[in-house]
């Protein structure tokens, strides 16, 4: 497994905007899939936003045109740019990768007040 380590959550107005960031102890290169999840109160963990190694993303319908994944494999790290937040996007977020094992940060707080 691959430790990773999350940063950058914290509290924004709606509207506003805020990066999170991923940080593996160890090399992504290899790793297949990387990904965003959200865990609102009280609500199942799911997928925001996730990428491939080759490039390749997918969002949430809920998050198209406002946020944006992106994986920098020279430095182990995976980001999440939030635009336009609204309410709805609050939670926990969680890292998550998928290679031969499957790894989870400890996660990171979004809160976005009205």
């Amino acid at each position: 497994q691959v430790q990773l380590v999350e940063s950058g959550g914290g509290l924004v107005q709606a509207g506003g905007s805020l990066g999170l960031s991923c940080a593996a102890r160890s090399s992504i290169a290899n790793i297949f899939y990387m990904g965003w999840y959200r865990q609102a109160p009280g609500k199942e963990r799911v997928l925001v936003a996730g990428v491939t190694n080759d490039g390749r993303t997918n969002y949430a319908n809920s998050v198209k045109g406002r946020f944006t994944i992106s994986r920098d494999n020279t430095n182990n790290t995976l980001s999440l740019q939030m635009n336009s937040l609204k309410p709805e996007d609050t939670g926990v977020y969680y890292c998550k990768a998928i290679g031969n094992d499957i790894s989870w940060g400890q996660g990171t707080q979004v809160t976005v007040s009205s």
